[in-house]
């Protein structure tokens, strides 16, 4: 007998969706308005973050949320290869190298924060290299199903020139990395379907919703404001997000997903 999931397959979002990824901006000034709260956010260590973009774009697309993390105290990185149009040959490599070099330069575990496409880098990372990576943060991250549930998929195939059919692949994808890991992601995202980018939640593994765009993701206030949280964390000592007090009101404590989406 066919299960449910044969007869409802998740779907990329639609068109609605698609067309509200143009309140971005809307995002961004909303962050410019509540920076003097933002600021409020908990204090860095100094240990370095590293910010891979999404697909197709490059570290300009970053600059707001590396120039928040450095104002709240961390050495903050790009991730130094142009735009992002896949894993071309060279690419993997040289980021890796370029997270060992980060990490031996600072004499610190690194965090690593991916946006969309760069969040399976920074998940893929940190599986490779699990005692030089201290946590990973991933915005609007598709690595939890099937990835032709995204309105992005034939541009990832036409930039990178790989398919997206690889089944070992894509299970693998799946697979939490050894180190705390943090899913911020929206149910009103126009680019991934959001149950792509929920996670199993574990002692080391959680998933915070915002109410944002899939563009927008990168400079929301209420992402920038987790993120800042997820990173102030005492090495060694991380616990999953709080919502209590004032936070109940933004970040919803929404029920554990069904297991079909893992």
């Amino acid at each position: 007998m066919a299960n449910a999931e044969t007869f409802n397959p998740l779907k990329a979002p639609g068109a609605l969706l698609m067309a509200l990824e143009g309140r971005a901006p809307l995002e961004l000034g909303a962050t410019l308005a509540a920076w003097p709260l933002l600021k409020t956010a908990p204090s860095g260590d100094g240990h370095a973050v590293i910010v891979f973009p999404g697909l197709g774009a490059g570290d300009l697309t970053t600059v707001p949320l590396r120039n928040f993390l450095t104002a709240q105290g961390y050495e903050t990185y790009g991730w130094d290869l142009g735009l992002n149009f896949g894993p071309r040959e060279g690419v993997l490599q040289k980021s890796i190298d370029r997270v060992q070099e980060i990490q031996q330069d600072s004499g610190r575990k690194v965090s690593l924060i991916g946006w969309s496409l760069g969040g399976i880098y920074a998940r893929e990372f940190a599986k490779a290299l699990p005692d030089q990576v201290r946590s990973v943060i991933t915005l609007g991250t598709p690595f939890a199903g099937d990835p032709k549930a995204t309105n992005a998929w034939r541009v990832y195939e036409f930039a990178s020139g790989h398919k997206i059919d690889d089944a070992a692949m894509l299970e693998q994808l799946k697979v939490a990395p050894p180190v705390p890991s943090t899913s911020i992601f929206s149910r009103t995202d126009g680019v991934v379907a959001w149950p792509l980018s929920m996670q199993k939640e574990s002692t080391r593994a959680e998933n915070i919703e915002v109410n944002a765009s899939h563009v927008g993701l990168g400079f929301n206030p209420l992402a920038l404001y987790a993120m800042a949280d997820r990173l102030a964390q005492e090495e060694g000592k991380w616990q999953k997000f709080h919502r209590d007090g004032w936070r109940e009101w933004f970040y919803k404590d929404h029920a554990r997903p069904s297991n079909r989406y893992f």
